[in-house]
């Protein structure tokens, strides 16, 4: 081979080896696009927006939120699937989506090799609460009325195959209680229902059921997570009863992307997102929101996502829940 072609193919493997951290490096260079697989107003749009505004202001090019809800969060993780891999299209991830991914079997993407996870953001509590004059005041008292009367109890959730319903049914599952799950199209609706003595317990966020439970139309039982939960400081973690071993459930949101973009590119990300989370402004619209700030490295997420996948597809299981 001549010495012109030699210095060629030298450039041409010195140019490779430059692509991806000059790649890192320029970029962004363009709007970046976050996907909110929900509608405007909830838990996720509004973490979604946060973090969109921080990273607009480190990284100095406009974050556009794109709502794409439908299926349960599927339709905008596929969007995300299909997106080019140039880091300029993220979407936002929660345990709705990693639920509704257990309960289908039609999905157009595989969960946990379409994304890569870039860093989780914050976690929410769950309360079960109950109407103010149901005979049980705590967990062990709910536990043993339905022991007492198999089959005769019930919990409402809004919406079945959501968060809320999965965490009833593991509680049910953990306790060994038979108690039936009533599912409503909304949370209203589901309040309004054990209001009305239709339902007897609900299963909802920390967030949804906070203005009723200080109001005192709601009477809280328990947070299921495993710690209390700080926006409901006197309300005890349903694990204190002891009769619940290992329960322990919150709701979260992290942001991912599709599945390689450049490493250095999620390396920057996850550290602009980091640094925002430690920013006291930006930890005080997280809270007002109604969450605990986390933060993680992209490969603590993509752990979590795959331990949380197993989890909820076992609770699907062990409920006779057939995928759809």
């Amino acid at each position: 081979m001549n010495k012109p072609m030699l210095t060629i193919l030298a450039a041409c493997t010195l140019a490779v080896g430059l692509a991806a951290p000059v790649a890192a490096q320029d970029w962004p260079q363009k709007n970046i696009r976050v996907i909110v697989p929900f509608g405007p107003g909830g838990g996720g749009d509004i973490i979604g927006r946060i973090v969109a505004q921080s990273l607009q202001e480190k990284l100095g090019q406009p974050v556009v939120v794109e709502n794409r809800p439908g299926a349960g969060g599927t339709l905008g993780n596929e969007a995300v699937a299909r997106a080019d891999k140039d880091g300029y299209t993220l979407g936002v991830m929660t345990a709705g989506q990693i639920i509704a991914a257990a309960m289908s079997k039609s999905l157009r993407y595989d969960t946990l090799t379409a994304f890569d996870p870039v860093s989780l953001v914050a976690t929410a509590g769950l309360m079960i609460v109950t109407r103010p004059d149901f005979p049980a005041n705590n967990v062990k008292e709910l536990i043993a009325a339905a022991k007492a009367n198999p089959g005769k109890l019930s919990f409402a959730s809004p919406g079945f195959g959501a968060t809320q319903h999965f965490t009833g049914e593991l509680f049910r599952q953990t306790a060994d209680i038979n108690i039936l799950h009533v599912p409503f199209r909304t949370s209203p609706e589901a309040m309004a229902a054990v209001l009305g003595k239709q339902v007897d317990v609900l299963f909802d966020t920390v967030s949804a059921l906070l203005g009723q439970v200080q109001s005192g139309q709601l009477k809280a039982l328990a947070v299921t997570g495993k710690n209390r939960f700080p926006a409901v400081p006197d309300v005890p973690a349903a694990i204190e009863s002891g009769m619940l071993p290992g329960y322990d459930v919150t709701t979260w949101y992290g942001i991912f992307a599709p599945r390689d973009v450049p490493p250095a590119i999620i390396a920057k990300l996850n550290k602009v997102i980091n640094d925002s989370l430690a920013e006291d402004v930006v930890r005080e619209r997280l809270t007002k929101a109604g969450v605990v700030v986390q933060g993680s490295s992209p490969e603590a997420f993509g752990k979590h996502l795959a331990s949380e996948l197993a989890r909820w597809n076992a609770v699907r299981e062990a409920a006779g829940i057939a995928q759809q």
